[in-house]
């Protein structure tokens, strides 16, 4: 007595897929969303940075003023003043510096502005589809 599969109960072939299909392409949308989440997160670090940076070539424009300001001051009289201007100037770059090395730290962070993560994923999505 030959023995008939019976129908399956969720369609059969074409339902599974049309199954796939759909959950590829709900991958596919959650792959570019973590991608521009990614990316948005770069450009985020690599604005502060160079926010950052901006800064502190300010600051360090300010400091090259003070540091002439003090000459200036040490030429004119050998004072108290000149010391109290020396302190600001010092006080001026390492302020400079400060700012300069974390905004740096932020630019190396979001440079390359490559979603990885995102990409990482979408390989082993492709290699599972293959497979």
């Amino acid at each position: 007595m030959p023995t008939h599969a019976e129908p399956a109960t969720n369609g059969g072939l074409g339902t599974a897929a049309k199954g796939v299909a759909e959950h590829a392409s709900i991958l596919a949308r959650l792959e570019l969303e973590l991608a521009l989440l990614e990316l948005k997160r770069k450009a985020a670090a690599l604005g502060i940075g160079i926010g950052l940076v901006a800064a502190a070539a300010v600051f360090g424009l300010f400091a090259v003023g003070f540091v002439l300001l003090t000459l200036a001051a040490v030429l004119h009289t050998f004072l108290a003043a000149w010391l109290a201007l020396l302190l600001v100037t010092a006080a001026l770059l390492v302020f400079a510096g400060a700012l300069a090395m974390v905004g740096l730290r932020l630019i190396k962070r979001g440079t390359p502005p490559v979603p990885e993560q995102a990409i990482r994923e979408a390989k082993l999505t492709t290699g599972a589809l293959k497979s």
